[in-house]
């Protein structure tokens, strides 16, 4: 599908959302999602040309075979309520996480802020409020980025991921971040869906003294895989994970505990919370001392610090 008419869809899908139930938003994405599944199942969940190494890395610390970066964007106040649950069940797995949270939509208890980093958690920046706002023209991102810069302030928070992931890699030079995370590999389902086709970070370096680094997620959203796709299994996780696993590169995963049930109860936009637990423990066991885990600003500092861009 072409760049100029995806974005003509997207922005009167955007207008028409608020008139839309959720549920009706929901099946409408799911039959554009199985159309793009279909025609671009050679890029997805895999594209082969997003395994190159980049020039100048040396591999992970310590011999490790590869890396894995959790993170987590909290979309709705359902969200926010779920978040000790899901620091919990990565706690017991032995991981740790990102947490990306919406400024504006819902209240944000500092309490959770502080016990999501005083447990080793990390908190980032998910826009002012969740919609393509942000990127309607350079002035709205540019009055949205003094706002943004303080509430990572506020926060102490160095990363920032984009509501809807959209980017604009130029324009992202105005915030104070360490690094941006709303890029991906490959990922046709996205608004905007130009992947950078590596299973690498990427140094973003044409503002002196604005660098940041780009984190792509390289794991399918659990969104579109459970809710849009309704899998009723982690195979494709699993499968992609094995693909990064032999090329060395970084598994960087985006939940939402929004769509997570914790209780059993699982509603039309849920999945069952158990099929996260069985993606980290396979991690953690059938990759055993193979891998190395780390939060976003450890992988941010990490590329910045130690690989050299040509």
């Amino acid at each position: 599908m072409k760049p100029f008419i995806e974005e003509a869809l997207a922005r009167a899908y955007y207008q028409m959302k608020p008139w839309m139930s959720r549920r009706f938003q929901i099946m409408l994405r799911s039959v554009v999602a199985k159309y793009k599944r279909y025609i671009f199942q050679n890029v997805w969940p895999i594209d082969p040309e997003a395994g190159a190494t980049p020039p100048g890395f040396r591999g992970w610390p310590d011999g490790r075979r590869f890396s894995v970066v959790l993170t987590h964007d909290v979309d709705t106040a359902r969200g926010v309520a779920r978040c000790e649950q899901l620091m919990a069940l990565e706690q017991e797995l032995g991981f740790r996480s990102s947490f990306n949270f919406v400024a504006h939509d819902y209240h944000l208890p500092q309490t959770l802020r502080e016990k999501l980093v005083s447990y080793g958690f990390e908190v980032g920046v998910h826009g002012l409020e969740h919609n393509r706002k942000l990127y309607e023209s350079q002035q709205t991102f540019e009055e949205h980025a003094q706002q943004i810069n303080d509430y990572l302030k506020k926060w102490g928070a160095v990363g920032f991921r984009s509501p809807c992931v959209y980017h604009n890699f130029e324009w992202l030079h105005r915030l104070d971040i360490l690094y941006e995370a709303s890029a991906f590999d490959t990922d046709p389902f996205e608004p905007q869906s130009d992947g950078l086709k590596t299973i690498f970070p990427v140094h973003q370096t044409k503002v002196r003294g604005r660098e940041y680094v780009v984190l792509p997620y390289t794991l399918p959203q659990d969104f579109t895989m459970f809710i849009l796709f309704r899998e009723k299994d982690i195979r494709i996780w699993k499968e992609k994970l094995s693909w990064i696993a032999d090329r060395g590169g970084m598994a960087l995963l985006i939940t939402h505990p929004d769509y997570m049930s914790f209780d059993g109860d699982v509603g039309y936009d849920e999945y069952p919370c158990e099929l996260y637990r069985e993606l980290l423990h396979h991690i953690a066991t059938e990759y055993d001392g193979q891998y190395w885990h780390l939060l976003p600003q450890e992988m941010a500092s990490f590329w910045k610090q130690s690989v050299t861009r040509s």
